[in-house]
């Protein structure tokens, strides 16, 4: 029996306690999960590609199950690449669902044999973004409980708050 291997994508700029539990829960229902770390050349992110790996790392590292990489090309090659036939998703709020759509709708038709899961987030992270809380950290608030503690002092860092 084969390996049910897949893809947890996003630009986790930071990773969130969110994003974690979206990779813990996958992690429970897939036998190797790829966190993707991807470049998206429509932003501009605060922690470069390394510093986010390394963050994700640090945070997942008692997963065994967890793998963390990255891509800057198609999400459905980098799939490919990995012989997934999953790619989880996070969804928050109903307008996440209508961008989830629009993307797994291409991805389908780029590849209809890589399926997209849908994994609904804990209601205590359903008001939780990056950019939420990168707003939070620049102006020196409070975001214990919504980072891993040691992306709490990763966005201190940056901010020097």
């Amino acid at each position: 029996m084969s390996e049910k291997i897949a893809v947890v994508p996003g630009s986790f700029d930071p990773i969130t306690n969110g994003h974690l539990d979206i990779i813990k829960r996958a992690a429970d229902v897939f036998d190797i999960v790829y966190v993707a770390v991807l470049n998206n050349s429509s932003k501009s992110p605060l922690f470069t590609l390394e510093e986010r790996m390394a963050l994700i790392e640090e945070v997942t590292n008692t997963m065994p199950n967890v793998r963390i990489d990255s891509s800057s090309g198609l999400l459905i090659d980098y799939a490919r690449s990995k012989n997934a036939k999953a790619i989880v998703r996070g969804l928050r709020a109903v307008s996440d669902f209508e961008y989830e759509m629009q993307i797994t709708s291409m991805n389908r038709f780029l590849d209809e044999s890589i399926e997209t899961f849908f994994i609904m987030t804990k209601n205590q992270y359903s008001f939780l973004s990056s950019s939420i809380v990168k707003e939070v950290a620049r102006y020196g608030g409070n975001v214990e409980g919504l980072v891993p503690p040691h992306v709490e002092v990763a966005l201190k860092g940056k901010f020097n708050t």
